[in-house]
């Protein structure tokens, strides 16, 4: 592996610097300090954030938006959010508008609903990314622009999304799909061959690969990198985040902390080996707000806070007393939702493998992109796994509809036409959600936990639940009251149990906070929180892990306040580097 070294904050080669890995590795941390750092030595900054679940007003503590915004205590930085929702109006402005006394009033209307799904946030939150990076105008006063991402997947489908589109507006012109009617966007494509030149070429842009030192999050920035890099994006850089870097001697949770992040550093892949590397190590920090980031780029401190101010220790039941709870309905639906990297994951191969051995039937899932819930799992008599693959779900259904209008009939040409439009965002959205639903129908015989994916993934699934729930509601009539729909099975709450999981640090707990403001919107109540990974009452001494438990009892503080029921998990390091035992 390439030398470990500690990052330097000020060494970013390229005007354009990318941040992308799992969810939860500190992205958003690491972009915010980058820039700061830069601003801080005279250069002027422009830090934007094309994440959907962006948090870079809760970082910088103040109203973010759509324009540039400066930071009042770093002259030089401006920050904004790119609003997916906003971006996603003016797209289907855009594309809607010039059909209208064009064509009739139905073939509009379709369009509309065809533009109506969740994927045309996403398109339209890339179609803004491609025009920003390709815009010298909009940013000509700005020595570096960093790109606060999104998780690894979005992130992939931002960078390749724009190759995707010039290469389908050329082949299909009269074409449409989610994206639109693609004639209509032929004018956008030198906007998007521009993007896609920037993106490729090494003295302009940088993809810095962030992961936390786990083989989860290594693995996923192997696969990043690799997928970059069949993109023609080769300038690369890895930043490993959270590293003890001087644990004390003689403690032995600080040891077996750092052992277990070094194993994981053991394994890196071979495409991650040869990239230059960098270490943040891991501080006491609440890393909110300026100071705090500007003493992170200062170096590892401990003592984060006062004494006196030490919050009232939280007395929260283990995970086992969850699992009592959850085994006395006999059966049903568990959800494990949360922010990717808080250990999702973790938490449902857990309360699986529990489950199982009480002797229960249990089905352990995932419908996660990045998850591997079935391979956590124990070999039990009683417990059965699977996981939905998004590629192989979405080549289910495409052939599906394919065979279904070839026995309709349906002309090659217009058979040509539905493969087209079969190959859009949307297809893969309709299609883990049919997967999604296969799994909740299995609660009412057996127990059935599903590791869902990150944040904006499972509201995006919750959403298409949403509209199917109304598509049924209003296509029966009044002798069909007795039908179910998923979003019903979703909102009993002795059918299903919706499990959200946070890590006890400021910006996992506030998007945990959000999400169950989301699911509340749905009418779905979640069960309770866990907070996974703890350090509270680990007995260490090591000064950093000692001040980071204060800190997590402050947000333990805040959960109970916040959760319906609240249980924990304790750091261990079975758990973090080997096969699940329940503590």
């Amino acid at each position: 592996m390439a030398d470990r070294r500690e990052i330097d904050w000020l060494g970013w080669g390229t005007r354009f610097v990318l941040f992308t890995g799992k969810g939860g590795v500190g992205k958003t941390t690491i972009a915010s300090a980058s820039a700061v750092a830069l601003a801080d030595a005279g250069r002027r900054v422009l830090l934007v954030s094309t994440d959907p679940a962006s948090n870079l007003a809760d970082v910088f503590q103040m109203v973010t938006g759509e324009h540039p915004r400066p930071i009042p205590e770093v002259p030089g930085l401006d920050i904004m959010d790119l609003d997916p929702h906003a971006a996603a109006d003016d797209y289907r402005s855009r594309v809607i508008t010039p059909y209208r006394g064009v064509l009739p009033d139905a073939e509009v209307a379709a369009l509309e609903e065809k533009l109506a799904g969740a994927c045309t946030v996403e398109v339209a939150a890339f179609d803004t990314f491609a025009r920003l990076l390709a815009d010298p105008g909009s940013i000509s006063d700005y020595d570096h622009v960093v790109f606060d991402t999104a998780p690894t997947g979005h992130t992939l489908r931002l960078l390749s999304l724009p190759a995707a589109w010039s290469d389908y507006l050329g082949d299909n012109p009269d074409a449409t799909s989610c994206l639109g009617p693609l004639a209509g966007l032929q004018d956008d494509r030198p906007i998007y061959a521009a993007a896609v030149a920037t993106l490729k070429d090494p003295l302009s842009t940088t993809v810095a690969l962030v992961a936390r030192a786990d083989r989860g999050a290594l693995a996923v920035a192997a696969a990043a990198a690799e997928e970059l890099h069949q993109l023609g994006i080769d300038h690369q850089m890895l930043i490993v985040n959270g590293v003890l870097t001087h644990p004390l001697a003689g403690d032995p949770v600080a040891s077996a902390y750092s052992h277990v992040q070094q194993r994981a550093l053991g394994t890196i892949r071979e495409n991650l080996a040869c990239l230059p590397t960098a270490v943040v190590p891991l501080i006491a920090l609440d890393l909110v707000g300026v100071a705090a980031l500007r003493r992170l780029a200062s170096g590892p401190t401990g003592g984060a806070t006062s004494r006196d101010a030490r919050p009232a220790p939280v007395a929260a039941p283990r995970i086992t007393a969850l699992v009592d709870d959850l085994e006395r309905g006999g059966h049903g639906v568990i959800l494990v939702t949360g922010k990717g990297g808080v250990g999702k994951t973790t938490v449902a191969g857990l309360v699986a493998v529990e489950l199982a051995r009480r002797g229960h039937r249990v089905h352990l899932s995932s419908t996660d992109p990045a998850g591997h819930a079935a391979a956590t799992a124990a070999d039990l008599p009683h417990l059965t796994t699977s996981a939905i693959d998004p590629e192989a779900e979405t080549q289910r259904y495409t052939d599906g509809r394919m065979h279904a209008a070839a026995r309709n009939g349906l002309d090659q040409a217009h058979l040509d036409l539905l493969a087209e439009d079969l190959r859009s965002p949307c297809s893969q959205e309709v299609a883990v959600f049919q997967a999604f639903h296969r799994l909740l129908g299995r609660g009412r015989n057996e127990f059935v936990v599903i590791d869902t994916a990150p944040t904006g993934h499972t509201l995006l699934l919750l959403d298409v639940t949403g509209a199917y729930h109304r598509q049924a509601i209003e296509g029966v009539g009044q002798q069909f009251r007795h039908v179910v729909t998923p979003l019903m099975r979703l909102r009993d709450p002795d059918y299903s149990k919706v499990l959200i999981v946070a890590l006890a640090e400021t910006t996992p707990v506030a998007e945990a906070k959000d999400l169950q403001d989301e699911l509340r919107r749905a009418g779905i109540e979640p069960y309770g929180w866990i907070v996974n990974a703890t350090l509270v009452d680990s007995g260490t001494a090591d000064p950093i892990l000692e001040s980071r438990t204060e800190l997590e009892q402050a947000q333990l503080a805040r959960v109970a306040t916040i959760a319906p029921r609240l249980w924990t998990l304790p750091w261990n390091p079975e758990i973090a580097s080997a096969e699940p035992t329940v503590p």
